[in-house]
């Protein structure tokens, strides 16, 4: 192992001559043990295996009544379970993320959290509010269990505290032509401040009731998160709850991005698949940096790409995403070459999280902060999913880069519904990832010709 880290350490850095790029070889997976190299190969073609994907929950299901709980239960926790989540208890948990500390890597907690807008027990306010407390535990976990130099993050998913049925509602009322000041950010920063019962034209009286009940949750999370010195990401959602989205965060940021008070506390993702968010992104880092507030991004290709292209052939409006890969990726190039440029420019007072499983872009981000003079520990970081892109992660790590994992916990029943919905939403990744699994089997062929099959110390 002490070999590996060696090799990893001495590959990014630049030389005298120049720029050295990071390699992202087999290398880096000789810091795992062959037992986890063999479950996330396995583990990782079978996620590539469009009908397991597609029928995940009716699968699950009927191994549950044929095998019952606990063979059913084992046979998750030994292959997707353990390589997607951290586990379900304390110790767990903080074996996980030190078992990632020891290898540079760091750790971004997300609460699995599902909808289920057929049911009355998951969309009511009793629903929302055992959210803002699994919100709240997770502030706590991130600051306990969290042993690692940098900022402490996790993941805020809006709609666990707000339903997106009134999300879809406001959405439909802030795209409408002309000035709102009924739903402006100030004026929801305010009623957040106060308490006061915010009163909203279009919405009805409960659906205004529910909206000063979210904007409360929303608050008590980034109050006890700043409290707590964690930052909240919060994760963008489907283009047509993302406006509202994007007004809740903006209300959030008026009062926890001040710089003067650490921020930026809050930060908002930012999808290079939409057709419109390179302008989007421009137009926000310039009216925080114009009303003196910190900002800080989360930058994604995103994972709704069908769905969006589905919703709109079945409305019949505008296809908002880019026509294909190559596009997006264009697109996620210059959004990061605008928030790298933001970053030289603004220092501490603009973070970015460079989320991406592509080498092209973690390429470009290394590289053009060298010659920006970004520093490798400094405002600029990235971030892929626990168990996925681990050449990418452990080079990244190992050459200094702080680099975060994005990491779900919780019981099987918990977790496995959203593992199968973030998996029917991230095909394309999940069946992009034949380099790695090409680079985990050379692996554990090198091991099996050389008989070195021990766990790395």
């Amino acid at each position: 192992m002490l070999q590996a880290q060696r090799a990893l350490c001495s590959q990014a850095m630049p030389s005298a001559g120049g720029w050295q790029a990071l390699r992202f070889d087999g290398v880096a997976f000789r810091l795992k043990s062959t037992a986890e190299l063999a479950r996330a190969l396995l583990v990782l073609r079978l996620c590539a295996w469009p009908p397991l994907v597609t029928h995940g929950l009716a699968l699950q299901s009927w191994a549950h009544r044929l095998l019952g709980s606990r063979i059913s239960g084992a046979l998750l926790r030994s292959s997707i379970y353990g390589q997607f989540v951290a586990g379900e208890s304390v110790e767990e948990i903080r074996g996980c993320l030190q078992q990632l500390h020891a290898l540079g890597l760091r750790s971004l907690l997300a609460v699995p959290t599902e909808e289920e807008p057929d049911s009355a027990t998951k969309t009511g306010e009793t629903w929302y509010e055992a959210n803002l407390h699994a919100m709240l535990r997770c502030v706590d976990l991130s600051r306990d269990l969290v042993d690692s130099p940098g900022p402490r993050l996790m993941q805020l998913k809006v709609t666990a505290l707000a339903s997106p049925r009134l999300c879809k509602d406001l959405t439909s009322w802030i795209r409408r032509p002309g000035p709102c000041s009924e739903l402006s950010p100030e004026r929801l920063a305010e009623a957040m401040d106060s308490g006061r019962n915010l009163q909203v034209s279009c919405l009805n009286a409960e659906q205004n009731q529910h909206l000063q009940a979210s904007l409360t949750r929303l608050y008590r999370v980034a109050q006890y998160a700043q409290a707590q010195h964690v930052r909240l990401l919060v994760d963008a959602e489907y283009t047509f709850i993302n406006p509202a989205l994007c007004l809740l965060v903006s209300a959030l940021a008026l009062r926890y991005n001040k710089p003067q008070e650490g921020g930026p506390w809050v930060w908002n993702t930012y999808q290079a698949y939409l057709k419109d968010t390179h302008a989007r992104l421009a137009q926000d880092a310039e009216a925080a940096h114009r009303a003196g507030l910190a900002f800080g991004v989360k930058l994604v290709r995103g994972a709704y790409l069908e769905k969006e292209r589905a919703v709109a052939r079945l409305q019949g409006t505008g296809d908002l995403t880019q026509p294909d890969y190559e596009a997006t990726s264009r697109s996620y190039s210059r959004c990061l070459e605008l928030m790298l440029s933001q970053v030289a420019s603004h220092g501490p007072t603009c973070h970015l999280m460079v989320a991406s499983h592509n080498e092209e872009s973690i390429h470009q981000a290394t590289k053009r902060m060298w010659q920006l003079g970004i520093p490798v520990d400094g405002p600029v970081c990235f971030g892929q999913l626990l168990g996925m892109c681990d050449h990418v992660s452990l080079a990244l790590g190992q050459s200094g880069y702080a680099v975060y994992k994005s990491i779900p916990y919780g019981s099987l029943e918990e977790v496995i519904p959203y593992l199968i919905r973030r998996a029917q939403e991230n095909r394309s990744v999940l069946q992009g990832a034949r380099r790695e699994q090409a680079l985990l089997s050379q692996e554990l062929w090198r091991r099996l010709r050389g008989g070195d099959l021990r766990v790395p110390h």
